[in-house]
């Protein structure tokens, strides 16, 4: 604790001096086409800034993009000569004083932190914002873009005064007081993005923000894995996991073989076996919108239903990989936000079943790429007319997956170009 109050008295005190150097260094003039990306979070686990990022410089901008450094971004982002990634330093909680006082000294701390990486920084045209988190970021990226010129976007993913609100409850003053702070300063912006038409007509009747609807979209790299990429990454899990190893021995000892995949030693050709189990995969952001009990509860039901005889397969069950079936238990703090980890999905060609909520009819088409549900007793019987007679060519889930090789989705560099790409152009 001593340690973290001394470093945000020392940036309160050398804050004259770093708004005096940044000034110096702003009045060369920004940069027209140079834009800073914030994130106040992991940049590692932001993937739709990492997308911005990407296609930002891939029509002829520079990116200066700022966050913690936590998980490793995508190797493109990494390997992008146009862009530059500036490692943030979280405050450790502090382990006295009430949860307030504790709060407020990390927020102070990241506003003064924050505002002396930007000063630092070349200024650019734009300044790219993910919210949330949104505080303290959305008042130091608009102080610093009243300072320098650059105009502010705010990505709205969700609200953050919402994710504190499961935490809190809604009527917590910090809640209400986060709720305040992000109406105002978001109204402050120049331009705003956000995920779904549910959440641009909330920030427009009740923000009175209007935004662009700029839907998550698979980047290029999620593709339904071939086969023989499958293989080998079954039985590289095998070596350390038993779920994936083979449950029986082939009559050619050349041939190899996984639970779920066998490679001929002869002509190289890699089948799938007519017996394997079925795996079904779920991702997570830990967060407090994702309830895991109704994926297990599900699974208990799925169980028993093996038990009293019904015809059904193993199921071999990852958090994250090359699967039959999806799950997704994303619920939305707001009710108002899309998970990302079914865009991922979607562009993997992998049907979904997935938690029922307010604005989830703008990704997730019931009976045509996957399933809704809305309980645990539903999931369970989702479960098992999917996985009837497993893997039946003809069955309901080989149709969801041709539906969703056959829909010609957008990907995001497609999509980005005709919603953002005007917006940065045209102001």
């Amino acid at each position: 604790m001593a340690a973290s109050c001394l470093v945000l008295l020392a940036l309160c005190l050398l804050l004259p001096l770093l708004l005096l150097g940044g000034w110096k260094r702003w009045r060369r003039g920004r940069a027209a086409r140079h834009v800073v990306a914030v994130v106040l979070g992991d940049v590692g686990r932001s993937p739709r800034m990492q997308y911005h990022a990407l296609s930002l410089a891939m029509h002829g901008f520079s990116v200066t993009l700022l966050g913690f450094c936590n998980s490793k971004p995508h190797d493109e982002l990494l390997q992008n000569n146009r862009i530059q990634i500036v490692g943030l330093t979280d405050l450790q909680s502090l382990a006295v004083g009430p949860r307030v006082f504790q709060y407020g000294v990390k927020v102070v701390f990241q506003a003064m932190y924050l505002l002396w990486k930007l000063m630092w920084r070349e200024p650019g045209a734009y300044i790219f914002l993910q919210n949330p988190p949104g505080l303290p970021s959305i008042a130091v990226c608009w102080f610093v873009g009243c300072l320098c010129g650059s105009k502010l976007v705010i990505d709205w993913h969700n609200y953050g005064y919402s994710i504190m609100g499961l935490v809190h409850g809604p009527k917590h003053p910090i809640v209400l007081l986060a709720k305040w702070y992000e109406r105002f300063f978001g109204r402050l912006s120049h331009l705003n993005l956000c995920v779904t038409n549910a959440m641009r007509e909330d920030l427009a009747e009740n923000w009175h923000i209007r935004a662009v609807t700029v839907y998550d979209k698979p980047a290029s790299f999620f593709k339904e894995t071939p086969l023989d990429l499958q293989h080998r990454l079954f039985m590289k899990l095998g070596s350390t996991h038993s779920p994936f190893r083979a449950r029986s021995e082939p009559k050619d000892p050349a041939t190899e073989r996984s639970a779920f995949t066998e490679r001929d030693a002869g002509s190289g050709l890699v089948t799938r076996l007519p017996e394997r189990p079925a795996l079904l995969v779920s991702s997570t952001s830990w967060t407090e919108d994702e309830d895991f009990s109704i994926l297990l509860a599900a699974l208990e039901k799925f169980e028993q239903l093996t038990f009293d005889g019904h015809n059904l397969p193993s199921l071999v069950c990852v958090i994250t990989g090359s699967a039959d079936l999806g799950v997704c238990l994303h619920t939305s703090s707001s009710g108002l936000d899309l998970p990302m980890k079914v865009v991922d999905m979607f562009g993997c060609c992998l049907p979904v079943c997935a938690v029922n909520f307010k604005c989830l009819h703008e990704l997730v088409k019931h009976e045509e790429n996957g399933l809704v549900f809305e309980d645990s007793e539903e999931l369970a019987a989702q479960l098992q007319m999917l996985f009837s007679n497993f893997p039946d060519p003809v069955g309901k889930l080989n149709q969801f997956r041709k539906n969703l090789r056959e829909s010609q989705q957008l990907r995001w560099d497609e999509s980005w170009v005709q919603t953002v790409l005007p917006l940065v152009m045209d102001t």
